[in-house]
């Protein structure tokens, strides 16, 4: 019966009678199964097949397939409307081969997919609706298997393993044959699709007489080897051993003591090897010792020799049959350390003296590193630390310490310092040295000393003025750094050059470095640089300040930046400013300037300035700050102040001396005029003929003339009208006035005073009146009485006869009391002037007179034109009296 058709009622009510009751319990049980079939079927019928329905075939061959369609498919669909696919693409008309109305084959030439789909569709109305399809896989024969090899655990397994060739691509079994030799028909088989197959207990029987093949087959075809002999023995291979202890060896120095067990099944009655593998914890290299056993013994031991003291070293162990191919795996390692030997060298010991604050103490950081011995001769315990003063051995004391550091108070005096390291062996060599007295002077030695950087290294230089110094110590510490435990030292030797790695120094941080020469345990004085071991442009720039303003000048001062934002050596300085709307300009100076004079500035005028601070990886800029210029400067208000500072001196000067010399400059620039008319020494004549229209005409003009202050002589003669009375009256009032002696009274007429005539002129006051004569009188009077608009006040500084002085006014009389002037024309007038200024008068006696008894002194010419010109003539006496 076709399952694929579905079974009707009337098929199942034939087949009923032909049925036994026998049979009948079984039967439904089938009908049962009849119906769900076709009920399956029915939910599962398909308009067509695909044969083969799955294929698998040779990479590079033709694959054919058949598409049949079913026959319940309705018409007016068949074959011709079929199309395929191959991976969703269509394939080529002319690989189609329509057979009849229900089958379509299609052939695909050169088929090299690994796997591909290929579909059958039918094509109606512009419709394409899948039917059926199937997968294709493409793939190779199997090929020969090739290198058959097997190991053999000793009632465990038995295990081979082969090279099975190129790839199949397709589903490829393996049959693994094992065959004894002696009996080829007894033979057992191990199936895999792998390359390696595996017989295990107790199908692994021992035995030096079997043979290996191995075939490999899939649905193109098969391979078998031909069968290879391998003895059991030559491919036994056992489990690692176990090792029991490593240890020491008492009383023996670099050795251990190894003890293991071997593992239980082994092939019995054959040789075994072990070998053991040590290496030490300090170094990568590995030793091995192999050592023989019997495999009856199941305990392996062996020592170890010429090893480092006080050195952990790690132990492994394998074994193998001594006709064996294969070693057994490697036990899992175990330790053990060798005895410690007493240290070897001396530990590097250094120093940092610190003053304290008292001049007595002083505190002495030591610190200390063990030499990097290699071997290392063991686990260093503890330090030793010995000290007492240079010259007092006896007072040597002595500290324990397990840290690498210590600090000591020591006094003012030298010191011999001693460290030495010790284990459980002993103790190492001491390392000495020797701490100076507080007033002792160290000795220059290194003359220079230079640093540089590489990718890699921070190198040091240094020259020395002593040649026979081969030992040096290099100290370094960050620049910040306060605490003497943290700076780092290394002994140089037999050279004047040191480097170290980049890492070991911080980027961007100055680092101090001392080179120390070192002569016996004595250290001689440091020389001292700086480096920076990376560096970068400064954190921050400098703040700029203004000092002295000036009108085309101004001081910028500014400050260091902080050592921590430095990050580099400060090569320069550059100071940028900048005029409101102006260009900017700049100036560069040395690390070592901290202000600078910018000039060449415009006056009152805004500024900016700016300072950048740069070291070799760049620069950065500070804070801008302002500034104006100003106006004026300095030297300009000099320049204006002291012209006028000088002239309110010589005002002041002048305004003290004024002050001082009034009356002389009074006389000097107005002396004073006696005015004729208000004389009393004589009568003013006063001719009716003189017409004082003149005087009243000036009197009018000026309205007011001001003779304040003007003093007059006092009276002192007798009113008499008669010349002879007037030169007696004169000579008498002169004698009385003055006190002076006169030897006797010279005749009125011929003579005048004889004896001490020059006493006679001197006594004559200021007041004394003059006698002008000719037309130089009138011109004299015309000049002393006409005022200007306005009349300067005239004093009389002197009186004869000692009275008081008396002012008279004018104010009033002005009109009635101003002087006559009257036309001489040959005629003589007296005119009694009086000279002030004047101390000393001479008598002159006129030419046309007889010769005077008395002997006058020789006055020099009359000048004309000179006011106030001060004279007395014997004429004018001569003409008085003729008046």
């Amino acid at each position: 019966m076709n399952l694929r058709h579905p079974v009707t009622k009337k098929d199942a009510k034939r087949f009923l009678p032909i049925l036994t009751e026998k049979d009948m319990f079984s039967n439904l049980i089938w009908m049962f199964v009849l119906l769900c079939s076709s009920v399956a079927d029915e939910n599962s019928i398909r308009d067509a097949d695909i044969f083969p329905s799955s294929s698998e075939i040779e990479r590079g061959s033709s694959l054919k397939l058949s598409c049949v369609l079913r026959k319940n498919y309705m018409p007016p669909r068949n074959a011709s409307h079929i199309i395929w696919k191959l991976n969703d693409k269509l394939i080529a008309p002319e690989n189609y081969n329509i057979v009849n109305k229900t089958v379509s084959n299609i052939t695909i030439h050169n088929f090299t997919y690994s796997t591909a789909y290929v579909e059958c569709l039918m094509k109606y109305s512009d419709k394409e609706i899948p039917l059926v399809h199937t997968e294709v896989k493409s793939g190779f024969r199997p090929d020969m298997p090739e290198n058959i090899s097997c190991i053999y655990f000793y009632d465990v397994n038995l295990t081979c393993t082969w090279n099975a060739g190129r790839e199949t691509s397709l589903t490829t079994n393996y049959t693994l044959y094992r065959k004894l030799m002696s009996s080829p028909d007894l033979v057992r088989s191990c199936l895999t699709i792998t390359e390696s197959c595996s017989f295990f207990y107790p199908d692994n029987d021992y035995s030096n007489d079997f043979c290996f093949q191995v075939e490999a087959k899939n649905v193109l075809g098969a391979s078998l080897t031909e069968c290879v002999p391998i003895p059991l023995q030559k491919i036994e291979k056992f489990a690692p051993p176990e090792i029991i202890s490593v240890k020491k060896i008492p009383g023996i120095k670099q050795s251990l003591a190894v003890t293991w067990k071997m593992p239980e099944k082994i092939i019995p009655l054959k040789h075994i090897i072990c070998q053991v593998q040590y290496r030490n914890l300090y170094s990568n290299f590995t030793e091995f010792v192999n050592v023989s056993l019997n495999s009856k013994k199941n305990i392996g031991s062996c020592n170890l020799t010429g090893l480092w003291d006080s050195t952990d070293y790690s132990v492994a162990i394998r074994c193998v049959n001594n006709e064996s191919a294969f070693w057994s795996g490697w036990s899992g390692e175990k330790s053990g350390s060798t005895e410690e030997n007493a240290p070897s060298g001396k530990v590097d010991l250094w120093r940092v003296i610190e003053s304290s604050r008292s001049s007595r103490n002083r505190s002495v950081h030591l610190m200390w590193k063990p030499l990097k011995s290699f071997p290392p001769s063991g686990r260093i315990l503890g330090y030793k630390i010995q000290y007492f003063p240079e010259n007092k051995a006896a007072h040597k004391r002595t500290n324990n310490s397990t840290e690498q550091k210590m600090t000591l108070l020591l006094n003012e005096e030298a010191h011999i310092i001693s460290v030495t390291a010790y284990n459980s062996a002993g103790e190492s060599p001491e390392a000495i040295l020797r701490i100076p007295s507080s007033d002792e002077k160290s000795s220059q030695m290194i003359e220079k000393v230079v640093t540089s950087t590489t990718n890699e290294e921070v190198v040091v230089q240094w020259i020395t003025s002593e040649p026979e110094t081969t030992k040096y110590v290099v100290e370094w510490y960050e620049e910040l750094e306060m605490d003497p435990f943290g700076r780092s030292w290394q002994y140089v030797s037999n050279s004047t050059k040191w480097k170290n790695n980049k890492k070991n120094f911080k980027p961007y941080i100055c680092y101090n470095i001392l080179v120390y020469p070192l002569y016996g345990s004595n250290v001689a004085a440091p020389s001292y640089t700086q480096i920076y071991a990376e560096e970068k442009k400064p954190s921050e720039g400098p703040v700029a300040d203004t000092g002295i303003l000036g009108k085309n000048e101004v001081t910028v001062k500014w400050n260091e930046i902080s050592k921590a934002k430095r990050n580099g050596f400060i090569t320069n300085y550059t100071i940028f400013y900048k005029p409101e709307d102006g260009k900017e300009l700049n100036e560069t100076v040395n690390s070592d300037v901290l202000q600078y004079r910018l000039k060449s500035l415009q006056a009152n005028t805004q500024y900016t300035v700016q300072i950048m601070a740069s070291n070799k990886a760049g620069g950065t800029i500070g804070e801008p700050k302002t500034f104006k210029t100003l106006k004026l400067d300095k030297e300009d208000i000099f320049f204006i102040a002291i012209p006028v500072e000088i002239s309110i001196l010589c005002l002041i000067g002048l305004w003290i001396t004024c002050v001082l010399k009034k009356h002389t400059f009074k006389k000097v620039c107005w002396p004073d005029i006696p005015n004729p008319e208000e004389s009393l020494a004589v009568e003013w004549p006063l001719p009716s003929s003189v017409n004082n229209s003149f005087l009243k005409r000036m009197s009018s003009q000026t309205k007011t003339v001001d003779f304040e202050e003007i003093n007059v002589l006092e009276y002192c003669f007798p009113e008499e009208s008669q010349e002879g009375s007037l030169l007696i009256n004169y000579e008498n009032h002169v004698s009385e006035c003055t006190g002076i002696n006169t030897k006797g009274i010279i005749n009125r007429h011929e003579k005048i005073l004889h004896n001490e005539e020059n006493e006679a002129a001197k006594s004559f006051s200021p007041s004394m009146p003059y006698i002008i004569t000719d037309q130089f009188t009138r011109s004299q009077m015309h000049s002393a009485l006409i005022p200007g608009k306005e009349v300067q006040p005239i004093e009389v500084a002197s009186d004869l006869c000692g009275s008081q002085q008396n002012p008279i006014k004018n104010e009033e009389n002005d009109d009635e009391e101003v002087l006559r002037l009257e036309d001489f024309s040959e005629k003589t007038l007296f005119n009694p002037y009086l000279k002030n200024s004047v101390k000393t008068r001479e008598f002159l006696v006129s030419e046309s007179l007889p010769e005077p008894s008395i002997q006058s002194g020789a006055l020099p010419p009359f000048q004309p034109n000179v006011l106030a010109q001060s004279y007395i003539t014997v004429d004018m006496f001569r003409l008085a009296k003729g008046q």
